[in-house]
């Protein structure tokens, strides 16, 4: 059962199973998709509660930050300070690249052991969880004792094509080369993800990056073909251990020439493995910024309805901002923004709305669980706002996630809200559930990560300033306290 847009109808007893956070395929981007706009809100479906008072969007009555050690604060502080500064930054940007795609002894931390450690102690610590199980799971305790109810671990390795071989991608499958892959690629991909599933615990969730398991799996994505015979293997083995586990699998967004090929993959493996009403092992990821999303979104949501399975749902604003073709991108941030808090608010309500219209008289919601990855600090009050509206499904698993090392302002009004049991949703029985986005693997691995963690704060100085304004009004704050001024 679910609701159809046109009014309530009864609602399924929650399903006794635990909550972690409490094809049918992707249609061919059309040449002009239209954008979220007035005329679209205008939309003769019922109101969802996407306009929220300013009196009623839940906000922190304290000091949120107060939760984090002062070692995380003080790091936090300088790399902010160095990613909204005009002078470190390019510097600071070139060294990454160079050390992320270098070839030379050197400049590989894992072959020189003073530029291993210097990152380590830097970088390293402020978005990486570690290099072996015994450092991942320290940082994991960690974050969990600070407050939050969980972590999205990925593991960092990935595979990259030369000039040559991207421009020369074939199917890899025969003779000499396809054992190649296998060996090099698929092996150690399948190897590392597994070892990720096993690191994490009951309540966290796993991201997969199918890029990570090299040209076979590129090449079938970009042909929309199924996963071929060893990469169906591992995927097989890796699913198959994270329903074991009970430890939900993200299958992230990526380029836009493979998007579609992992959308077929992602609602194959969600139909064999979502069949728990209201509880997703398998998760697709939506990019907002696309102005095709909600025609996307709406098409496999028409097919979990359909279907009788859990949609898993993965929302954040977008990623590839730099790759992805300009035309397919909503023209302007505020179209971002509309986009993403409507399809929050229909997934939230398990309604349709203006942005997720309905694509057939009297079809149900289906069941939804979501993961809301966002750094605006407006969309997680509103969310937050909306969970706690008349209209809100209460039985549909929400979380919301922030990356590690980013947007802790934003991520620690959660966590803070859920200790002091606090704010909006915790007098309903339901409190914040903030989980932080973190990969693993050798200092070597992760550098490439790294890379687009400086490039994202490059991307989005303002964001960055604002959390550097905040670790410093955090640090100012501690010290007035320290000798007894008010905090």
């Amino acid at each position: 059962m679910g609701r159809n847009g046109l009014g309530r109808v009864p609602r399924l007893a929650p399903d006794t199973r635990r909550k972690i956070h409490s094809s049918s395929t992707r249609p061919a981007p059309p040449a002009e998709q239209s954008n979220f706009t007035a005329a679209a809100a205008a939309a003769s479906v019922p109101p969802l509660p996407t306009e929220i008072p300013g009196e009623s969007i839940p906000m922190a009555k304290s000091a949120p930050l107060s939760v984090l050690p002062l070692s995380t604060v003080l790091r936090n502080l300088a790399t902010t300070s160095i990613s909204s500064s005009p002078i470190l930054l390019p510097p600071s940007l070139a060294m990454m690249s160079a050390l992320a795609h270098s070839s030379r002894p050197a400049l590989n931390p894992d072959k020189n052991p003073l530029l291993r450690w210097l990152l380590k102690k830097t970088f390293y610590a402020q978005f990486c969880a570690g290099e072996n199980a015994a450092e991942v799971r320290r940082t994991i305790d960690g974050l969990k004792k600070v407050g939050f109810a969980g972590v999205i671990l990925g593991y960092a390795r990935e595979i990259v094509l030369s000039e040559i071989q991207t421009r020369n991608l074939s199917a890899c499958d025969v003779g000499p080369v396809a054992d190649e892959c296998v060996r090099t690629e698929i092996n150690p991909w399948a190897a590392g993800t597994l070892e990720t599933v096993r690191l994490a615990r009951p309540g966290d969730f796993v991201a997969l990056k199918f890029s990570g398991a090299g040209r076979q799996a590129l090449y079938a994505l970009k042909n929309r073909l199924p996963p071929p015979k060893h990469l169906r293997a591992a995927i097989d083995e890796i699913c198959s251990l994270a329903a074991e586990r009970d430890v939900p699998l993200l299958f992230d967004a990526e380029q836009t020439a493979i998007q579609a090929g992992i959308d077929d993959w992602t609602l194959e493996y969600q139909r064999k493995y979502n069949k728990t009403p209201g509880h997703a092992v398998i998760y697709g990821t939506y990019q907002a910024y696309l102005k095709i999303t909600p025609s996307t979104l709406t098409s496999h949501l028409t097919a979990a309805a359909k279907d009788g399975f859990t949609l898993g749902v993965k929302l954040v604003r977008g990623a590839y901002l730099g790759a992805d073709p300009r035309h397919i991108i909503h023209d302007t941030k505020a179209e971002t923004d509309a986009a993403y808090n409507g399809i929050a608010a229909s997934l939230i309500c398990r309604q349709w709305g203006p942005v997720l219209q309905v694509p057939a008289k009297g079809l149900p919601f289906p069941r939804v669980s979501i993961l809301l990855g966002s750094h605006n600090l407006e969309s997680v009050r509103r969310a937050r706002a909306i969970r706690d509206s008349a209209e809100s499904d209460r039985g549909t698993e929400l979380a919301i996630a922030q990356l590690q090392g980013m947007a802790d302002e934003v991520s620690c009004e959660l966590v803070h809200a859920a200790k002091q049991k606090e704010g909006f949703v915790r007098e309903k029985g339901d409190i914040p559930k903030a989980y932080k986005y973190i990969v693993w693997g050798t200092t070597g691995e992760c550098m490439k990560y790294l890379l687009r963690r400086a490039q994202e704060n490059k991307d989005a100085v303002a964001r960055t300033k604002s959390g550097r304004d905040a670790m410093w009004n955090e640090v100012k704050r501690r010290m007035r306290s320290s000798i007894g001024l008010a905090a």
